[in-house]
């Protein structure tokens, strides 16, 4: 993929992004009466991400990274090295999708797709698509909390699925208090809590399942170093757990680097005065 490509691409999800934040964000900044915790983060480890992978959807599972990457005509479903960031296995989307969040349920790996309002369904282990199911809304993210698909379509709403017939069974609206948080992007269901990107941010909220509402906020601002960001990069996303060993995984799109990161509580966002995502 080459480097005007790149910029292409990146103006122009930019200028989409521009009229879809006009069009759904709420005006008001996030109220912090109940001092929402900030965290801010240590780097534990780095490693090797493919530039050309504009990431949508991460997980971790058997040592391994699973990875979905979107674009027309670029989205695949990829297996990973952690450690060399080597690809292991990769399938490639047919060109009208635009792939986007991935989990891992069970013995199949759950794609989502932005527009086309399809879900793929994969084997874990070949990567044969096994079924497609069909959404009203867009597809962005999709975790899991054991029961239930969990998955979001770029609003303040989170879908509750049931794994099997992908049904809906339930949403949630995510909010600080009762202002709602939009652009919710990747999932990653974690210790009770469903950790979410938020597009075109440098956060990552961390949310109640059971209510919605916003229990903390993870800054990343400034994990990508000038050197780093001297190429062409697109926004934070992607967030992947190992549960096994506890370590927490972050990336972004046409990223160089996945880093492993610890994160630090650094104060509540009222005591920082800051509001918004």
């Amino acid at each position: 993929m080459n480097r005007f490509f790149k910029i292409f691409i990146i103006g122009l999800l930019s200028l989409t992004g521009f009229f879809f934040i006009y069009q759904y964000s709420n005006p008001e900044t996030y109220t912090n009466s109940n001092l929402i915790p900030v965290f801010t983060y240590k780097v534990v480890n780095t490693y090797p991400h493919d530039r050309n992978a504009f990431t949508e959807g991460l997980v971790f599972e058997d040592d391994l990274l699973y990875e979905g990457t979107g674009l027309h005509g670029y989205s695949t479903l990829r297996r990973v090295k952690l450690e060399t960031g080597e690809i292991l296995q990769i399938c490639e989307l047919p060109t009208q999708f635009f792939g986007e969040g991935v989990t891992i349920y069970g013995k199949k790996i759950i794609q989502l797709t932005w527009k086309s309002h399809i879900g793929l369904v994969y084997d874990k282990y070949t990567f044969k698509l096994l079924q497609e199911f069909n959404y009203p809304d867009e597809g962005w993210g999709i975790t899991h909390d054991g029961k239930h698909l969990i998955m979001s379509d770029g609003t303040s709403t989170l879908h509750f699925l049931d794994p099997e017939t992908f049904e809906e069974i339930g949403q949630i609206e995510v909010h600080v208090n009762d202002i709602p948080v939009t652009r919710i992007n990747e999932l990653e269901y974690i210790q009770g809590e469903i950790y979410a990107n938020i597009w075109q941010t440098e956060r990552i909220a961390r949310i109640d399942p059971l209510t919605g509402q916003v229990v903390g906020w993870i800054d990343l601002k400034g994990i990508l170093s000038p050197e780093d960001d001297s190429e062409i990069v697109d926004v934070l996303n992607g967030i992947a757990y190992d549960a096994k060993n506890n370590r927490l995984f972050v990336t972004g799109k046409f990223w160089p680097k996945l880093f492993e990161i610890e994160l630090i509580e650094q104060g509540t966002a009222e005591s920082k005065g800051e509001s918004k995502p």
